[in-house]
């Protein structure tokens, strides 16, 4: 063989590939590995011009890859916003907004991040923003995306007075005297984008920029954003072209209730052939059956068991569900459902099973995220089917969205198999471990600390673990970012393990995290990442 490229080597190496699970070194030609072995077999192969990385016997894994994240607008959002995630209180949040709107002259005043398991009606109007922006618009997003808030002078801008009407599958809050309370849930949010001033695709793509490297410093080498449109495929085609993209993106396109069959499934055939490329491509469809226990949009089988009671209807007709999963499956597009509850986690099931008995078996690897709850009769059925659990497991702990409002209206026995992802895998379930962000952190490292411990971090002495006995291991938590992922985002050809011919993703940490102690693997900082062999973060401590 000719010279490689560049030599890692005296590295703790675990390549995720059965055949050679660890070596010591690797060379790298023309962006993909090109051996493996002992550091002298692959010292021997260098050539004048070879690049050697010494990983100082530190852990070197295959790049991770998150497979349920929002990059392009939380990118955005992050970016270009206040970022409201450390609020606990109103006084804080009110404080950051108040900092901000001091630190820009922007149009509009906006933040990101709030948690809607502490702000929610009862505590959250657009009085409360009213009192540190009242000369400007204000307008404020939730971590979950589900919910968002605007001050009074937002609401007037855009219309939101007494008598307004919901738009499809959102809802404006009202007070006792149906005047709303600057507080939107679900569609209503893209009702009041729709109407607010649109940022540009250059806005878009600084998003993209922030957010990629945010990504790479934790180790991301891929990752596949959850719910896209035409402009965030404009966005990320532009990007593509100029030779800009510091990950590889696989997305999936946002079907709408509202569309008709055939013409959503035109719509989403022409974004697949439109956006195809090595590092960039529209694979599958999104469809959100439901939306979030904090504002009461999840769909149960039963009714909600809280005081309140109630429940919600599926976003999409059940007969839509499996008309539409059939026409894209036959497709053969993979399909991505948002699922909650238990009832959006059986519709989407049944969605699936319609399509595979119409269709015929193949390897879709078909994806539920989120799967918060779900009835233990649904569990086998992820086998069965084939199905991906996209599991965020940083939000299985004790903690206010599970404990003050989850649980309640799940009631204790459906509680049992609230983030049941141990019962999952042990019933065979393919799975892929992921983020969501900006939901949540992006950081790989505290969510599977989280997966382990089910515990919030570096509170173990004084918070119970949340149903400890659906716990994984290390070695599932790593799997399900690396040879996992790349099967769940159709990756696996060419990535998520260091083997001979794949490329070469590779990322070096400073601790082994499959010995450390537990509690501080969340701690892990990523020393390097390649991406294709190109070098895309390095950390200043690591030479």
């Amino acid at each position: 063989m000719t010279a490689p490229d560049l030599i890692v080597t005296n590295g703790d190496i675990v390549t995720m590939d059965p055949l050679t699970p660890r070596v010591a070194a690797l060379a790298i030609s023309a962006g993909r590995i090109a051996a493996l072995g002992s550091a002298e077999e692959i010292a021997s192969l260098a050539g004048p011009d070879t690049k050697v990385i010494d990983a100082g016997g530190r852990l070197v894994l295959p790049g991770f890859q998150d497979t349920h994240l929002h990059l392009q607008d939380s990118g955005f959002e992050y970016g270009k916003n206040a970022n409201l995630d450390g609020c606990e209180t109103v006084e804080a949040l009110q404080t950051v907004l108040r900092e901000w709107g001091a630190g820009t002259d922007a149009e509009w005043v906006n933040g990101v991040g709030w948690y809607s398991g502490i702000f929610t009606e009862h505590n959250l109007t657009r009085q409360v923003l009213d009192e540190v922006v009242a000369d400007r618009p204000c307008y404020i997003l939730a971590s979950d995306g589900h919910n968002a808030c605007m001050n009074t002078k937002a609401c007037e801008l855009l219309g939101i007075a007494k008598g307004i009407t919901d738009p499809p599958g959102g809802h404006f809050v009202l007070d006792a005297d149906g005047v709303p309370t600057g507080l939107l849930y679900e569609d209503a949010i893209d009702w009041a984008k729709e109407r607010m001033p649109a940022p540009s695709d250059e806005d878009f793509a600084d998003g993209v920029r922030f957010a990629q490297a945010h990504a790479n410093s934790h180790g991301i080498t891929g990752v596949l954003d959850a719910s896209v449109n035409e402009r965030h495929a404009r966005v990320y085609r532009s990007l593509e072209a100029a030779g800009e993209l510091s990950v590889r993106i696989c997305a999936t396109a946002k079907v709408l209730p509202e569309e008709d069959t055939a013409n959503a499934l035109a719509r989403v055939e022409a974004l697949r052939r439109e956006n195809d490329t090595e590092m960039y491509r529209i694979h599958s469809a999104k469809f959100f059956l439901d939306g979030v226990f904090e504002n009461r949009t999840a769909v149960m089988i039963d009714d909600y068991s809280d005081e309140a009671g109630g429940n919600y209807p599926l976003m999409f007709d059940y007969e839509q569900v499996k008309e539409l999963f059939t026409a894209f499956d036959a497709a053969r597009f993979q399909i991505h459902v948002h699922a909650i509850g238990d009832g959006a986690v059986r519709a989407a099931l049944d969605g699936m099973e319609t399509a595979r008995k119409a269709n015929g078996a193949w390897p879709s690897l078909h994806q539920i995220a989120h799967i918060q709850a779900i009835h233990p009769d649904d569990i086998p059925r992820f086998h069965d089917l084939g199905v991906v659990a996209n599991i965020q497991t940083l939000w299985a702990r004790n903690e206010p969205s599970v404990t003050d409002c989850a649980a309640p209206m799940m009631g204790p026995e459906r509680t049992k198999y609230m983030y049941a992802f141990r019962s999952l895998i042990d019933a065979g379930a393919p799975y892929a471990l992921s983020s969501d962000w900006g939901v949540s952190t992006l950081n790989p490292f505290k969510i599977m600390e989280t997966a382990i411990t089910r515990q919030p971090r570096k509170r173990k002495s004084n918070v119970e673990p949340f149903l400890p006995e659906q716990r994984l291991t290390r070695e599932q938590c790593v799997k399900g970012y690396t040879t996992h992922a790349a099967e769940a985002a159709w990756r696996a050809r060419d990535t998520g393990s260091l083997s001979v011919g794949k490329y070469a993703d590779v990322i070096i940490l400073d601790r082994d995290i499959f010995h450390c102690d537990v509690y501080e693997i969340g701690d892990t900082q990523v020393l390097l990442t390649l991406l294709g062999g190109k070098e895309v973060h390095r950390a200043e401590n690591f030479s």
